[in-house]
């Protein structure tokens, strides 16, 4: 089994690249973020240890994690967002570990994780390729304004907290550039996967 790990900063358009994954090289994708809302549930893995730490008002009536009550809670208190960290990282790593082993014993050829923080959770040491999708700021500008509704000053925050340009293209094996047509990113895309599994798109 082939693990790609997929990173970039926001507004790149690494949902594109994943859905592309998925359709054309039958790809099982696990997103990291989308692990962390399961594991945090009131009702799971982390749900007890996260409301003795924040107060169970961080969480809805359907049991939901309230990620904006539980934002302000953390907000300024650096280590209060440690000891979040500390109870859903470690569960979220154990959740992809345990589906990649899954994953062996079915048979899965390409394996896709994506996570925002793949390369600061040292993710790629379980990867045999890292992509960085890359967009030029003004492009992932106008998509966060258009798609998101998300204000400059806003989108300048987010892209002021994450790592640099010079730093992803340091640590990731393969470049990814989404700022033109689907078209191009489509051609990048089957170039690599050629040039990792052959032309043989059955995976």
């Amino acid at each position: 089994m082939f693990i790609l790990g997929i990173t970039g900063g926001v507004g790149a358009g690494k949902s594109e690249i994943l859905m592309i994954l998925e359709r054309e090289y039958g790809a099982r994708l696990m997103l990291a973020d989308e692990a962390a809302h399961q594991l945090t549930d009131r009702e799971g893995p982390c749900g007890a240890a996260l409301a003795a730490l924040l107060g169970e008002e961080i969480y809805g009536a359907d049991g939901r994690l309230d990620r904006k009550a539980a934002a302000e809670k953390i907000f300024g208190r650096e280590e209060l967002r440690q000891a979040v960290n500390a109870i859903v990282h470690p569960a979220v790593r154990r959740y992809i570990l345990d589906d990649i082993a899954q994953c062996r014993l079915n048979g899965t050829a390409l394996y896709v994780l994506e996570a925002a923080l793949l390369l600061e959770e040292n993710y790629d040491e379980i990867c045999d390729e890292v992509w960085y999708i890359y967009a030029d700021e003004q492009v992932r500008r106008r998509r966060l304004a258009e798609n998101r509704g998300y204000t400059d000053e806003k989108t300048t925050a987010i892209m002021k907290s994450q790592m640099s340009d010079a730093e992803f293209r340091r640590r990731c094996t393969t470049v990814i550039d989404n700022s033109g047509s689907l078209g191009e990113t489509e051609e990048q895309i089957r170039h690599r996967m050629e040039a990792v599994f052959g032309e043989n798109r059955e995976l």
